[in-house]
């Protein structure tokens, strides 16, 4: 149970700075059309607040949760290496499944080339914060026995 506690902070922790990229893209003006809390809520039929609370269970419990349970067979040698791969992984679910739900369309090919190659670089620092905190949580635990 507590590695499932250890990916639900990991994940929490890595959407927090997704978050924050995601805010900053749109400060800066970069790519205003690929804007995935209000996909998230357009597909929902919902208001934004509920695009950014689907955004963090996605992130947090969904690649958290499922990244301390398939944790092992995750190749990589390292924590940290094994959030890039498992990143990459979620950035095709996105790719592949809400991009096209959309109406962005498969690797987001309506939005033009930098929605894939901006949403794999944030995947990447998604998978890097989740592995780099998933593995000073469970560090912490075996330092402490």
């Amino acid at each position: 149970m507590q590695k499932f506690n250890d990916g639900l902070i990991a994940g929490l922790s890595a959407t927090v700075v997704l978050s924050a990229l995601m805010i900053a893209k749109g400060v800066m003006g970069l790519m205003p059309g690929l804007n995935v809390i209000h996909m998230l809520a357009g597909l929902m039929g919902a208001p934004l607040a509920a695009g950014w609370i689907a955004h963090f269970l996605i992130g947090s419990v969904a690649w958290g949760v499922g990244f301390a349970a398939l944790y092992q067979m995750i190749p990589g040698g390292g924590a940290v290496a094994k959030g890039l791969v498992f990143s990459v992984g979620a950035w095709l679910a996105m790719m592949i499944i809400v991009m096209p739900m959309a109406g962005a369309g498969l690797f987001g090919a309506h939005l033009g080339i930098m929605a894939p190659m901006m949403t794999l670089v944030l995947h990447l620092v998604f998978g890097a914060v989740l592995g780099g905190v998933y593995q000073l949580r469970v560090s912490g635990h075996v330092a402490a026995h």
